[in-house]
């Protein structure tokens, strides 16, 4: 279907780097005009090519309403709200025509307009806090942009380094050995960079939790950058310490705490009943693959259960089940669980635990 012409107002500005109210951008077949004196966003530009290949928005256009169609931008660092009309009036080609088509995977940043745009973007980042506009421009020509949507994983753990990734919105989560969420990183925030100057494989797999626009570069281009930009040397070198010094003080703590390990080494049922028998008074900390859990046990007895938000018998029993994740045992109780009642006789709820995990495993082999 051949569109008629089609004007995109700005109706609504939440700290838009790029754009205000009143603002209005032109589309005519696969030509899209900017309002006057604007640089292109390449997020905006790529939200209005989606837009217009929408089955709702060909009927607003075939329906013939003059007025009414709105939709947000993906947003950036600030976004805006879009109301789209069609124009009556004989077309007045202005100064920008700028060739729309969605930026699909590993657009390159080359174009003048993308760069200024990009740059923009960027210059409150950290990483480039350290360059002068003209540096960031120059930085820019080398990256690549690409979307994900939730549930991609960017890299794996073991794989070779090959990029250094930066975030521009979004959201993303690191995962350890089976598969254990070690932190989340968002806007701004760069990953990929230790197994490029370490020469060691990903030491981590990163998963997209949001739908997620990153800037990358590859490691040839990158080690390129850092002989140009020595402030870039001393800004990852900063980053590479501060990084494995959370990591030392988090391995500290568990090994301060006199207990860790993984549940492929001893299963839940096994460490259960060690505390159990051996009367121990502390937190049981678990980081498993369905989120984090917190058993309490005073003096071997088990008070208190917590995971996914669940705090129950049946929740003792969901941890059960587990077979991959990490433990740590850290000796005494917050005030709220030291006179806490027992949340049932401990060999009772092991046994109906274990029972029901043998009646799962029997349904499944029929």
């Amino acid at each position: 279907m051949r569109l008629p012409e089609i004007s995109f107002k700005v109706v609504e500005d939440h700290s838009c780097p790029l754009y205000r109210v009143g603002d209005e951008f032109k589309l005519s077949g696969d030509i899209l005009v900017l309002p006057h004196d604007k640089t292109t966003c390449l997020i905006l530009t790529s939200d209005i090519a989606k837009t217009s290949k929408q089955q709702d928005f060909e009927d607003f256009c075939k329906n013939d309403r003059n007025y009414g169609y709105s939709f947000d931008c993906s947003g950036c660092t600030g976004l805006v709200t879009l109301t789209a009309y069609i124009k009556k009036e004989k077309r007045i080609m202005a100064d920008k025509p700028v060739k729309l088509t969605a930026h699909r995977p590993g657009t390159v940043v080359k174009s003048d307009t993308d760069i200024e745009t990009i740059a923009s973007l960027l210059t409150d980042f950290s990483f480039f806090q350290t360059l002068d506009e003209n540096e960031i421009r120059e930085l820019v020509s080398l990256l690549e942009l690409r979307k994900f949507v939730k549930g991609d994983c960017i890299i794996r753990k073991g794989d070779p380094g090959t990029n250094l990734f930066i975030i521009i919105f979004g959201k993303v989560e690191v995962l350890g050995d089976d598969g254990i969420s070690i932190a989340f990183l968002g806007k701004g925030e760069v990953f990929g960079e230790m197994s490029l100057l370490s020469g060691d494989p990903v030491g981590a797999t990163i998963k997209i939790v949001d739908p997620t626009t990153i800037l990358y570069i590859n490691g040839k281009d990158f080690r390129k950058v850092l002989k140009r930009f020595p402030d870039l040397q001393m800004y990852f070198a900063r980053l590479l310490a501060q990084r494995l010094a959370k990591t030392n003080v988090v391995r500290s703590e568990e090994i301060a705490s006199g207990m860790i390990g993984q549940l492929s080494e001893m299963p839940p049922s096994e460490l259960f009943q060690t505390l159990n028998t051996n009367q121990k008074t502390g937190v049981l900390n678990l980081s498993l693959p369905k989120g984090s859990a917190d058993l309490f046990f005073r003096d071997g007895c088990l008070i208190g259960v917590k995971y996914n938000e669940e705090e129950s018998e049946e929740a003792f029993y969901e941890i059960l089940k587990e077979t991959e994740g990490r433990f740590r045992f850290v000796p005494g109780l917050p005030p709220d669980k030291v006179d806490a009642e027992e949340l049932g006789d401990f060999m009772w709820l092991l046994m109906e635990g274990i029972r029901r995990m043998d009646e799962e495993k029997g349904e499944n082999e029929i």
